[in-house]
């Protein structure tokens, strides 16, 4: 239906969205210093095909949302929240299906817990838990071969060289995947989507990583989540190894995993879509918010 501009929290954030606007809405939050460009349009056309209304957007600071100065952010982890409810709110209804990636599984959390009613059903990829767990319950480290990276982590680009920006961004990728699920085609041509779509491109890399979490949440518990929650999980995330998703099914009550086998922490690459697709047209089944009526298949 292609992109528009809507205004949410004082700020003016680009979204699309794919399919009937009656049938029921799905949301789609995309990782931390990830434009909406990493969940592919053919990855949502096929959501669509299933009947559901698919919506992604730019995150502050990415694509053609507002931004700010590289290291400036002047917003909050609860802005970022604020932002999909204010989208649910604009786009679905007041109600819809939430899919959150990484730090998009993290606002995914907050909305479940803090803004029940805005959630119909809820899954969280790729994502570790964003309240506290029970005490004694540890979650394991970063995998050795993340962590070698982060200690030496590669020089920044010329940010003002498209072309280099686009190859930094694919070499970010790259050891966050599994062993053998990097498809580095895919991953260029999104990276050279999201780099021609953004204004700041060193703004969108850097500033998520310094952000306040904001207000709230110390006190609230995944116990709280009533949306019913799947859970979907590379089983060689180096990120988040699957212990942290283990530990989001231990706290959510109810809640289901589905362990992609091989694949890493990332964005859905097309080698995962004839699995995760349906899954994710099961489980948005559950139920149908505001615009139709579910099938009832709990996946």
């Amino acid at each position: 239906m292609g992109e528009a501009m809507v205004r949410v929290g004082g700020v003016e954030l680009c979204t699309e969205s794919f399919g009937d606007a009656r049938a029921p809405a799905v949301l789609l939050i995309a990782g931390g210093a990830c434009s909406m460009d990493w969940w592919d349009a053919e990855f949502c056309r096929r959501l669509a095909a299933g009947g559901r209304f698919v919506i992604r957007y730019d995150h502050r600071d990415t694509g053609r949302s507002a931004g700010w100065p590289p290291g400036e952010p002047a917003y909050t982890g609860s802005d970022l929240t604020g932002d999909a409810a204010g989208l649910i709110e604009a786009l679905a209804g007041g109600r819809a299906h939430v899919v959150g990636l990484s730090m998009g599984g993290g606002i995914a959390q907050h909305l479940a817990v803090e803004h029940a009613d805005r959630v119909a059903t809820l899954t969280l990829m790729s994502a570790s838990p964003a309240f506290p767990v029970a005490p004694g319950t540890g979650l394991p480290p970063v995998a050795d071969r993340l962590g070698a990276v982060f200690d030496a982590p590669a020089p920044e680009p010329d940010w003002s060289d498209r072309d280099a920006v686009v190859e930094y961004l694919v070499e970010q990728e790259r050891p966050y995947a599994g062993p053998d699920s990097f498809d580095e085609p895919w991953v260029r041509a999104v990276a050279r989507r999201a780099v021609g779509r953004t204004a700041g491109p060193e703004s969108s890399v850097k500033n998520h990583w310094s952000i306040a979490e904001g207000e709230g949440g110390a006190s609230r518990s995944l116990a709280e989540v009533a949306a019913p929650t799947l859970v979907v999980h590379g089983s060689e995330d180096p990120l988040f190894p699957p212990g942290h998703a283990q530990a989001l099914v231990r706290e959510i009550p109810d809640a289901r995993l589905l362990m992609l086998d091989g694949f890493g922490h990332q964005a859905p690459p097309p080698a995962a879509w004839d699995l995760l697709v349906p899954a994710l047209l099961r489980h948005t089944a559950t139920e149908s918010g505001p615009h139709g009526t579910g099938s009832g298949d709990r996946h």
